[in-house]
């Protein structure tokens, strides 16, 4: 899948808005990726899946994990692409933690799958959980990177779509994005 592609099944699905946003990191962005209204499409899921399990099928990861929420349904889709387990990690006192009774064994070969990444912050928590518990990260899949490959993770990253999406602290704002009310339609 080309990142034209990609692109455009967000845009037929209406996933790709425009307007004043304030991302999950804090940011202010002119763009957002709703991955959910994608996903919701299954045979969308699908395609993004079977697109991200080709670009790392080479890892030899044996389990997914994703950081919930956003991570979940291509995290599960990639995993079911792959043959592979997939747990997650959710919120507990404001931190990513492992719970449901997921372990992990010693040296598991662990890929991280994530919708989108801007800054990487739950991608981070989520490598440092596996870590934690005695596995290894092989890498890090995407449906979009926002940075355009500039977040490093210290594993390698793959993405269907990589785009150097323009980002502002919240006191640095462009007079056209100040003037507009900022809505933050991602989760909390």
């Amino acid at each position: 899948m080309t990142t034209q592609e990609a692109l455009d099944l967000f845009r037929s699905t209406g996933a790709l808005l425009e307007g004043h946003f304030v991302l999950r990191s804090g940011l202010h962005s002119r763009q957002f990726f709703q991955c959910a209204l994608a996903l919701q499409q299954m045979p969308i899921v699908e395609r993004f899946g079977a697109a991200l399990a080709a670009k790392v099928r080479s890892l030899g990861a044996t389990t997914v994990i994703s950081p919930a929420m956003g991570g979940l349904v291509i995290g599960q889709e990639v995993a079911r692409q792959l043959g592979l387990r997939f747990i997650f990690a959710e919120k507990e006192d404001g931190k990513l933690v492992l719970r449901r009774g997921f372990k992990l064994a010693p040296g598991e070969r662990c890929l991280v799958v994530e919708d989108v990444v801007t800054k990487g912050g739950r991608v981070a928590e989520t490598i440092a959980i596996v870590r934690e518990l005695g596995g290894v990260v092989p890498g890090v899949a995407m449906v979009v990177d926002r940075s355009n490959g500039t977040v490093d993770l210290g594993v390698p990253m793959f993405s269907l779509i990589a785009l150097n999406v323009e980002t502002f602290a919240p006191d640095a704002l462009p007079a056209d994005l100040a003037a507009i009310p900022a809505t933050k339609p991602g989760s909390k």
